[in-house]
């Protein structure tokens, strides 16, 4: 763990403290520092970030209802398992929502906001020679720069809340992540936004979205102790062609 993490993974006394408890543990969960299948503790929380159990339990509640933490009978609090069908329900959602995020912006191509992201994708390319989590971190802010210029801060945050299942399954396969064919795809985005093409901004949305779980299965199969499974055979993500329904 670096430094900057630890730092990220500390708590400001001077801001409440269950949305800090609640933030570090969903983040540590999505990053699998805690795997599913470890416990935890109400008491042993609170004193290793020295606050009540009150801030804690609120936490543990939070984390539950995002389906990240179980409360199992005789067994207490453990880190759930990543569900398979709630990935793919997560990535029909947000794909729904952010092709019509692109193509609001599409509808009037802002110029400021077309070299905002610009600039960006030339912060993505330098990350591709670090650290894969830090691409993570720019494709976030992509994607929450995209949703705010088209008045959607709070789509987005609803879109944050549904995605921590995806994004458990990003962190998983970080060694396999193209990083290079996803900033392809996000230079697309801004192209189609900034022609103006509605169809375009929809379509290369789509596609983005769906290349980001095009490898789920053999992820499941590489890690299947983390996945919650459906029964009988695992079906496959659902990657149809797009239809474009929008005219230019």
């Amino acid at each position: 763990m670096t430094a900057e993490r630890r730092t990220t993974w500390s708590l400001d006394p001077a801001t409440p403290i269950t949305p800090q408890i609640s933030r570090i543990l969903r983040e540590r969960i999505i990053r699998n520092d805690l795997k599913p299948g470890d416990r935890l503790s109400e008491s042993e929380v609170a004193r290793g970030y020295d606050v009540s159990r009150q801030p804690v339990r609120e936490a543990f509640i939070r984390l539950a209802d995002q389906g990240l933490l179980a409360v199992l009978p005789q067994r207490g609090t453990i880190v759930s398992r990543i569900g398979y069908a709630a990935v793919l329900d997560a990535r029909f959602l947000r794909e729904a929502i952010e092709a019509d995020i692109a193509k609001i912006l599409a509808q009037t191509p802002d110029p400021a906001l077309i070299a905002e992201l610009r600039a960006q994708l030339t912060r993505q390319e330098a990350a591709t020679r670090g650290a894969p989590e830090a691409f993570i971190e720019l494709d976030e802010l992509f994607h929450r720069t995209l949703a705010d210029a088209a008045g959607k801060a709070g789509a987005w945050k609803q879109i944050e809340g549904l995605k921590s299942q995806m994004d458990r399954v990003r962190f998983l396969s970080l060694g396999q992540f193209p990083l290079r064919k996803l900033i392809a795809q996000h230079s697309a985005i801004v192209d189609q936004i900034d022609s103006g093409s509605i169809r375009g901004a929809n379509e290369a949305v789509r596609l983005h979205l769906r290349e980001v779980l095009s490898d789920l299965p053999q992820i499941v199969a590489a890690n299947a102790a983390y996945f919650e499974l459906p029964e009988g055979d695992l079906p496959l993500p659902v990657n149809a062609p797009i239809q474009g329904g929008e005219l230019e």
